[in-house]
């Protein structure tokens, strides 16, 4: 067969497993399997080999030690309550806006996104304190989830995001390294946080019944009072913050080092905390293994499926298909986008990435992209995939440790508004590249 059917055929076969409901990375190593014999005319030792050499490089690669460090960082942070004593903090300093307590939980949010790289802990997190806190507050049931969803997303883009890390080990590029992917989503997601606050205080400000702030006979707290408050609660994170980040844009550690920091940090965080004993370790350490289990049959089950897709011609046939249109490379770049949209409404973000990544680099490479700049809108752009329905995994995550009152129809409703600032965001950052080189020039002088 020739490489155009074989690439139609093999994504068809994809979509069609996938809405079957076959667990994703067997269904990325099926598929590669059943394709990668049918083109080389069913020779299964070359296959083996090929398989074989491919998943060994993945547990080779240095950088990915990063991400269970990252991830148990993040299920101590989750475990400590740090995030609880912040939004306690900000309940009082904001609470007095109109839509302040919506703006408290987007400020926390980011913070926490900054301390953990993993969406679920700040999403349920939030979702925990944030959604009854909202409902008590007479906050309109749409505007609390969409508000606690979007701003739980953040932590899948701001650093340290488990995501920059999978993708600055796909690519092998020097521009796309871990520590430029950092530099390069820090602006980029406080301009969406920021985006996310704007819009709670100009709708909450035009319509106070949306968010109605608190009654004043509740507010005792004295400035100084206020100020010390948010102190306490904003300096333990934020020194974890620059232990991580600062290390690896300092160039003092690599992220994978400064991962390991981020863990002993975070351990401290939990035993000042009170909340640092045997049953969180254990507990964190098998939330670890399993998430990290998780992702790894994830990454070595999208990189069969794309060694095979791109050894069989799929790769030459999408960029023919794609470089071939006489047509704005800005065209091009909008149809990549569009593809990568549209996966994330059905598809894990760590599959998306591992497939269209080998694929759309060498094109916006070919088009004379910054690979920085075009693997940040990638991965801007699968935060919506945490949003979009129908499988939204912040919707779900947030409607299973939400009150009863909010029900699948105020989320969907409520998250709408979100996901298009999320593509205005984007529309931002291709308009305005210097938002993401910017950081990454200063840092490591691209």
């Amino acid at each position: 067969m020739s490489p155009e059917v074989l690439t139609i055929l093999m994504f068809g076969t994809l979509v069609l497993a996938i809405a079957l409901g076959h667990p994703l990375a067997v269904t990325l190593a099926g598929v590669a399997t059943l394709y990668g014999l049918i083109d080389n005319g069913f020779n299964v030792p070359a296959l083996l080999d090929l398989f074989v050499n491919n998943a060994w490089g993945i547990f080779l690669n240095y950088t990915l030690v990063a991400v269970p460090l990252f991830i148990f960082m993040a299920q101590i942070l989750d475990r400590s309550k740090v995030s609880e004593g912040l939004f306690d903090a900000l309940y009082i300093v904001l609470g007095g806006l109109r839509g302040g307590l919506g703006m408290a939980v987007i400020v926390v949010s980011t913070v926490f996104a900054a301390t953990t790289g993993i969406i679920g802990a700040s999403v349920v997190a939030m979702g925990l304190m944030a959604g009854p806190a909202l409902l008590r507050r007479g906050y309109e049931r749409g505007m609390s989830a969409g508000i606690i969803c979007s701003s739980g997303t953040l932590g899948i883009l701001i650093p340290p995001s488990i995501m920059l890390v999978v993708y600055g080990g796909l690519t092998g590029l020097k521009e796309t390294s871990v520590g430029n992917l950092f530099a390069g989503a820090i602006l980029p997601g406080l301009v969406l946080s920021g985006l996310y606050l704007l819009y709670v205080a100009v709708r909450c400000g035009i319509n106070p019944k949306l968010g109605p702030p608190i009654p004043r006979e509740e507010r005792t707290h004295t400035a100084g009072q206020k100020f010390a408050m948010t102190m306490k609660s904003f300096v333990p994170p934020f020194s974890l913050i620059l232990t991580v980040m600062g290390t690896i844009l300092a160039g003092v550690a690599t992220p994978t080092e400064a991962a390991a920091l981020g863990c002993i940090g975070a351990m401290v965080l939990a035993l000042f905390n009170r909340k640092l004993n045997w049953e969180v370790l254990t507990q964190s350490s098998i939330s670890t293994a399993r998430t990290t289990a998780m992702i790894m049959a994830l990454f070595i089950g999208g990189k069969l499926f794309s060694v095979v897709f791109l050894s069989m011609g799929g790769g030459d046939v999408v960029a023919d298909a794609l470089l071939g249109m006489d047509v704005s490379p800005y065209v091009v770049l909008a149809i990549m986008m569009s593809v990568v949209f549209f996966l994330g409404m059905f598809i894990d973000w760590a599959a998306i990435l591992l497939v269209v990544v080998p694929i759309f680099t060498p094109i916006a490479m070919d088009l004379d992209f910054n690979p920085l700049w075009f693997a940040m809108l990638v991965c801007i752009n699968l935060q919506t995939s945490f949003l979009t329905p129908p499988f939204g995994y912040a919707l779900f995550y947030f409607k299973g440790v939400a009150p009863p009152e909010y029900t699948m129809g105020d989320i969907y409703r409520g998250i709408i508004p979100f996901v298009i600032i999320q593509l205005i965001g984007l529309a931002l950052m291709i308009t305005f590249p210097e938002i993401i080189t910017w950081l990454p020039d200063v840092f490591f002088g691209n």
